[in-house]
């Protein structure tokens, strides 16, 4: 009982123990937390470290440098580049020039391609550099108050914004990171637009991947920076992967050399345009002018000066060296150097000996032709050639000078490898292209093979085509060539000799077969073969020798250059270009400047050409079937002579409603009237031609048993299908070509117009004709399959004219004979001749009938 008692007063005196000294731990506990908080809280921080300054080395270190034109640097790791831009830098204009190193003629980009050149100004707005293309299309007098505002209204392109990274202001240096302008579309479109209405199934690219696009070389120099950039342009599916040139059309690279060139500092001589001769000109419109024509039209030339200003003729002080790319086929080596060197003799009457230069590049070269600071004859052997020939040169924009030229020739050229699509599509005839992409190598090509045709049927040696094959590489290079003088196309040079002259082979011996080799004439074939002499252009035209001292004659005063212009009325003088020429249905208006013509007496000429076509189709299977081989050559030579036919057809048909323009000045010695339409001779003559060789029931004809035998060798699964020669298919081509042109609503309306001032050949009289032409053989008989293919394409173009989509250009005088000749058509389609035929009449009547209804 006692120890109970003992134990429970223990457990009261611990329990008032615990009572009385836990608040006592509790508070020694929070004062512990508190002096360590307070400690805590009281101790000072840690000292940051000073942010490092980025400096220049600091972000170069892994970069190898790049010294030149501008500082590049370029990381070892990631390939990224970075520029360094001085003060100096700021306010400078320095030139872009882009031009493909390679791509795919699929998405329309192809090696040698030249880029529009632009001017690039570097202006630094706070922390950032900017790249700003400058408007260079507009002139200003310094001395016009005007001057002052010279921006208004103008937008410049910033092109590009880039952040400073770091600067060194001892050297006054900046350093941008400038990926953005060479790996992104940034100086220009690289990807072509997609236009409306275009089919989502054709060939297109995809978009640009930066993961893929790349750097694929630098080159710095003094004077510019040349850098190489791969851009791959990627999608997951495609419709179209293109043709067999394209690899994988998912990832689909274009390979484009970018320059950035200093703007030269020189005492170059600007020189203006003049509409009596042809250069490539930059546009400039005077905006202090009050002239009605206020232009400032800088010409393309290149800045030669002579060694001795004094002499009358010098050797240039840096003349213009051409490079032979050692791409080039040895045996046309030589060919190819006298074809640059031709133009010396047009230098010498401008005063200058040796202008012109030619080397070859060596085989172990350390440059290539992308090297701006060469000029580069170069050769590819495309899947599909984009050209024969493309002569481009890029220039200063602020004054026209040339600053470099490249020449791209295709070994299409010497083969038999057709352009098929052309032919076949095109019926042979001229394709109108960019003016600055020249297609007389595709012209030439053709001509070349109707030569050969011509030449094999006849019995002529290798040797003779071997000839020919000289000469006209001799005259593509000495075109090219001048297209990189300056010079533009003159489709007028050949009307410079007649047929007589042209078949007198004395007389051409060693001479320009024309006024200019500038122009897209046809081999000079005569039908007469024992008449035959020179095929091509050996030299330079009378043209070409007065449009190089124009150029690029030191003249004394402007009174000496205005008296060496004022010679443009000479005969060999004479001055077409493509703006002019009339290879297009509708398209200008005088018959003379046209492509693929020969002499002054076009019409008799382009007939010559029909009936040496026609002969030798007569006998096209003998002469080109050969035992052991397909018929491949057979089918290959048809195309050809028929071609031959249709582009003649086209040369016939520009003399009806055709205007001659003469761009003399007023008062000008030897000047005609601007306008002179074609005498009523003329265009009765090419009527004529045209019933005969063009609308005739046998028009277009060949040997029966020819059609048989116009069969393509098989390649695998790789055919066309279906196989067989669509004949009527192309005769009516060849015939809806000539149509387009007389039907035009710029052909009748000119018609019209022109019978003011003196055009005989009235539209009443041309539509009757033209009817006539097409129908009156008929009207009792049996009509041929290729007849009623034409009647009825010409009854529906002749409704079109008065009810199809537009009928609004359609001038009401055209109208009406559209609907007089309709009604005539019906007279004359009253049913006769075979079953068929008469169920074609009965086609006719029925189609006027519904067609006319809708004028009710």
């Amino acid at each position: 009982m006692k120890t109970n008692s003992i134990w429970r007063l223990k457990a009261i005196l611990v329990l008032l123990v615990a009572i009385f000294v836990m608040p006592l731990n509790v508070d020694a506990q929070n004062r512990r937390k508190d002096k360590k908080k307070k400690n805590k809280t009281e101790a000072p921080a840690p000292a940051k470290k000073p942010s490092k300054k980025k400096t220049v080395a600091s972000l170069t270190k892994s970069s190898k440098k790049l010294e030149g034109l501008f500082t590049l640097y370029q990381d070892t790791i990631t390939g990224s580049l970075q520029m360094l831009i001085s003060e100096d830098d700021i306010g400078k204009e320095y030139i872009h020039f882009a031009q493909i190193a390679d791509g795919v003629l699929d998405a329309g980009r192809f090696r040698g391609a030249y880029n529009p050149t632009q001017v690039i100004k570097i202006n630094k707005h706070f922390n950032k550099i900017e790249f700003v293309k400058q408007n260079t299309s507009f002139y200003f007098d310094p001395d016009n108050a005007l001057s002052k505002a010279k921006d208004a209204n103008i937008s410049h392109g910033n092109i590009a914004s880039l952040k400073i990274e770091a600067s060194d202001d001892k050297k006054g240096t900046y350093l941008v990171k400038v990926d953005d302008l060479f790996l992104k579309e940034t100086f220009g479109q690289i990807k072509p637009p997609r236009f409306p209405g275009s089919s989502p199934t054709s060939f297109s690219l995809g978009n640009l991947d930066k993961n893929k696009t790349k750097i694929n070389s630098i080159k710095n120099y003094p004077d510019n920076i040349n850098i190489t950039s791969e851009y791959v342009y990627s999608k997951p599916s495609v419709l179209n992967g293109g043709s067999n040139a394209v690899t994988d059309g998912r990832n689909v690279s274009i390979k484009v050399n970018h320059s950035l060139i200093a703007m030269p500092d020189n005492d170059y001589e600007v020189r203006f345009d003049d509409p009596r001769v042809g250069y490539f000109t930059r546009q400039v419109e005077d905006q202090t002018s009050t002239s009605s024509t206020p232009y400032r039209d800088l010409i393309h030339r290149w800045h030669l000066k002579k060694k001795d200003p004094n002499a009358e003729i010098s050797e240039p002080v840096e003349p213009i060296t051409w490079w032979i790319e050692n791409t080039t086929p040895v045996e046309w080596r030589e060919t190819i150097k006298n074809g640059v060197l031709q133009w010396n003799k047009a230098f010498e009457k401008a005063g200058f000996k040796n202008a012109m230069v030619v080397k070859v590049q060596p085989d172990d070269a350390e440059w290539d032709a992308g090297d701006i600071r060469y000029n580069v004859l170069r050769w590819t052997s495309s899947p599909r050639p984009p050209f024969g020939g493309y002569g481009p040169s890029f220039v200063n924009p602020r004054t026209g000078q040339i600053l470099g030229a490249d020449i791209m020739l295709e070994y299409v050229h010497f083969t038999n490898r057709v352009l098929y699509d052309k032919i076949y599509n095109n019926v042979g005839m001229s394709l109108e292209e960019d003016y600055k992409y020249c297609s007389l190598g595709h012209e030439t090509h053709q001509e070349l093979m109707f030569a050969n045709a011509v030449v094999a049927a006849t019995g002529a040696s290798d040797l003779e085509m071997e000839r020919i094959k000289k000469e006209s590489m001799t005259a593509l290079i000495m075109h090219e060539v001048g297209h990189t003088l300056g010079l533009n196309h003159n489709m007028k040079a050949s009307q410079l000799f007649s047929r007589e002259q042209l078949n007198d082979a004395d007389f051409i011996e060693g001479k320009c077969l024309t006024a200019s080799v500038m122009d897209y004439a046809a081999l000079n074939i005569t039908k007469d073969r024992s008449k035959q002499g020179q095929y091509d252009d050996v030299a330079v035209g009378p043209y070409d020798v007065w449009a190089i001292q124009l150029g690029y004659t030191p003249f004394a005063s402007e009174n000496e250059r205005q008296a060496l212009l004022n010679e443009s009325t000479k005969p060999e003088h004479i001055f077409g270009n493509d703006a002019d020429d009339m290879r297009s249905p509708g398209k200008a208006i005088d018959p003379r400047v046209n492509v693929s013509d020969q002499s002054n007496e076009q019409i008799d000429w382009a007939i010559d050409r029909i009936q040496l076509s026609d002969q030798l189709l007569k006998d096209a299977k003998t002469n080109f079937s050969k035992e052991g081989d397909f018929y491949e050559e057979l089918k290959r030579v048809y195309y050809v002579l028929s071609g031959q036919q249709g582009s003649a057809a086209n040369t016939i048909s520009r003399f009806i409603g055709g205007v001659y323009v003469d761009r003399a000045m007023a008062g000008q010695n030897g000047a005609t009237k601007p306008y002179t339409p074609v005498s009523l001779e003329d265009q009765k003559k090419a009527m004529n031609a045209l019933s005969k060789y063009v609308f005739a029931p046998d028009a277009f004809d060949a040997p029966n048993d020819l059609y048989n035998y116009l069969a393509s060798q098989r390649r695998g699964f790789n055919f066309r299908s279906p196989e067989d020669p669509k004949i009527h298919s192309r005769v009516l081509g060849m015939q809806k070509r000539v149509l387009s042109h007389l039907l035009h609503y710029n052909t009748l309306q000119r018609i019209t117009d022109s019978e003011l001032y003196g055009n005989a050949y009235k539209l009443s009289s041309m539509m009757t004709d033209l009817n006539n032409a097409i129908f009156k053989a008929d009207i009792y008989g049996s009509v041929n399959t290729f007849r009623r293919n034409l009647q009825l394409e010409y009854t529906e173009m002749l409704l079109e004219m008065i009810t199809g989509k537009t009928s609004s250009r359609y001038a009401h005088n055209a109208k009406s004979m559209a609907l007089y000749n309709l009604k005539r058509i019906r007279t004359m389609a009253a049913p006769s001749g075979n079953i068929a035929s008469r169920a074609h009449k009965e086609h006719l009547r029925t189609l006027i009938d519904n067609g006319l209804k809708e004028l009710k």
